[in-house]
């Protein structure tokens, strides 16, 4: 073995040797090369009797004055010099590689090279496994070799994710993405509302464009921005009941700045948003609907989009999310609607606002459970009867602002049964307060508020991507009242809606569909109202 090792390392220096003695083949002969140059071994003074004016061992072919780096032998001085330490020079630090040179010469060099080389195996293999650990070496590689095979896999395949990976390394991106919603819409049922003939509306056509901007600095935030221009409106039925979850509220095709908010990590389980505009309970938590597409898919009336307690939540504020394990979420989050605004009752803790603290339970899947809490002032639901927002209520029929605080309590569940079935569905009790009298003019007192419905979803129904949704509940009602001045709704309103949302591309969603109110405004002398919609979606 060690002979081997030895050969490794005497190979260099014995075969430069071996052509320089074919080359001398006569003693006293110059070395011809291609260039009509000489060679020259120098050996160490004590090496040669016959030249007494060598110098001393040089430790760097620098250190030879007539040798360049052009010189066609100049890369094995350089080897021989500093690789092996067996060439001296001159007195006067020249080579003289032109020097013809003698076969005594010639050997003394060679067995100089010989001995540094021997004193370089003896200090560096004194370490060196022995013959028997090389045999065991060899038994234990081939008992192993189909583990060593495997293992060899693993770390290429772990280079080549390593390469990609160093190859696309994250740097500070900015993604725009776009919607556009067009929608037809009409009544298609309901000659007498609470007045209105609401048969009598025109069918429409409106458009929602939007366009976001998605900003991240290290990956796993993200700063949103979107500017929007809806000009959609609600039909006019005399109620709040049957609203659309796309429609705008003033119908113009102003564009602004709608949602702004900056969502980052806090630690492995926490995660924080900071919303500057816009925001709603969507953005915050899991508001737990399997029909909730925030008016672009999905449901295509607002109380069917989601429980609606979770519209008292919107405009500016803080949410934090903390996860425990996989199974429990705790959200808690306020927004204030007016947080710009320095007037009286107005501003971010002193105007309208809704706290938020909801705890969402998936132990699977295929089942998610929500228990929400929302404390709010001067917000309203937005959907169902009259009576039910009651500062509108107040506003548009006695002409006064009458403050409101309230109470909300969700709960909210989904269940995927199989592939292409899912049941889900709310119930949510708001409990009201006025805190004022106006003067004396409206009595204190409360307002218990209820709703309900039940979904169910058919995903990829005809097609892979579509989805048909029904929607059973009933719109928010008032089924008690201590303020004199708005009485129960005694009569019961049925929302019934369905509709079929078609994936004609991945761009391309096309979503016909039907909302039938019984009673509307939970007035049974009020017409039933049909309302058709026409929902086409484009995204990019």
């Amino acid at each position: 073995m060690q002979k081997f090792w030895k050969s490794l390392l005497v190979s260099p220096a014995v075969l430069g040797a071996i052509l320089l003695v074919d080359a001398t083949a006569f003693a006293g002969e110059t070395i011809k090369t291609s260039e009509n140059t000489q060679l020259q071994l120098v050996v160490t003074p004590n090496q040669s009797a016959e030249n007494k004016n060598v110098q001393g061992q040089v430790t760097s072919v620098s250190q030879l004055s007539d040798v360049q780096p052009t010189d066609w032998a100049f890369q094995a001085l350089q080897s021989l010099v500093e690789r092996y330490g067996c060439i001296a020079g001159y007195p006067n630090g020249t080579y003289r590689g032109n020097r013809p040179m003698t076969r005594y010469e010639f050997a003394a060099g060679l067995n100089a090279c010989l001995d540094r080389v021997n004193e370089i195996i003896a200090t560096t293999t004194s370490e060196l496994v022995t013959k028997e650990d090389l045999a065991a070496l060899q038994r234990l590689q081939e008992e192993f070799s189909a583990e060593l095979a495997i293992l060899r896999g693993r770390v290429d395949t772990l280079e080549a994710h390593t390469a990609e990976l160093e190859a696309n390394q994250f740097s500070t991106t900015s993604k725009l993405t776009g919607q556009v919603v067009m929608a037809i819409t009409d009544v298609l049922g309901g000659d007498d509302v609470n007045g209105v003939d609401a048969k009598g509306n025109n069918t429409t056509l409106g458009a929602r464009a939007r366009v976001e901007f998605n900003t991240s600095f290290t990956g796993k935030d993200t700063l949103f921005t979107r500017i929007q221009a809806n000009n959609i409106l609600n039909p006019d039925i005399g109620t709040p009941e049957g609203n659309l979850s796309f429609a705008g509220e003033d119908g113009t095709t102003d564009a602004f700045i709608d949602a702004l908010f900056y969502k980052f990590p806090l630690g492995d389980s926490t995660e924080v948003i900071a919303i500057a505009n816009a925001g709603a309970a969507d953005d915050v938590t899991n508001t737990i609907s399997q029909f909730d597409g925030d008016g672009a898919f999905g449901a295509l009336s607002t109380f069917g989009t989601r429980n609606p307690i979770y519209y008292q939540m919107d405009g500016a504020g803080l949410g934090v999310t903390q996860n425990f394990g996989d199974t429990l979420a705790l959200s808690l989050a306020y927004l204030a609607s007016s947080p710009n605004d320095p007037s009286a009752d107005n501003g971010l803790f002193s105007g309208p606002y809704g706290a938020l603290a909801q705890l969402t339970f998936q132990p699977s899947d295929r089942l998610t459970v929500g228990l929400t809490y929302i404390n709010a002032y001067n917000q309203e639901l937005g959907a169902g009867s009259n009576r039910a927002n009651p500062r509108s209520f107040f506003n548009s029929n006695f002409n006064v602002d009458v403050p409101f605080s309230s109470n909300s309590y969700g709960l909210e569940a989904t269940y995927q049964l199989n592939d292409n079935f899912v049941l889900g569905g709310w119930v949510g009790y708001t409990n009201a307060q006025n805190l004022s009298t106006e003067g004396g003019t409206i009595d204190r007192g409360k307002l218990d508020i209820w709703n309900w419905a039940v979904t169910l979803g058919f995903p990829d129904l005809g097609s892979k991507g579509s989805v048909a949704g029904i929607i059973v509940g009933m719109e928010p009602k008032v089924t008690n009242s201590s303020i004199n001045e708005i009485d129960e709704d005694e009569d019961t309103s049925y929302h019934v809606e369905a509709f079929y949302q078609y994936q004609l591309s991945e761009n391309i969603t096309i979503t016909p569909g039907v909302i039938w109110l019984t009673a509307p405004d939970h007035n049974t002398d009020n017409d039933n109202v049909i309302i058709g919609a026409l929902r086409t979606t484009f995204s990019f």
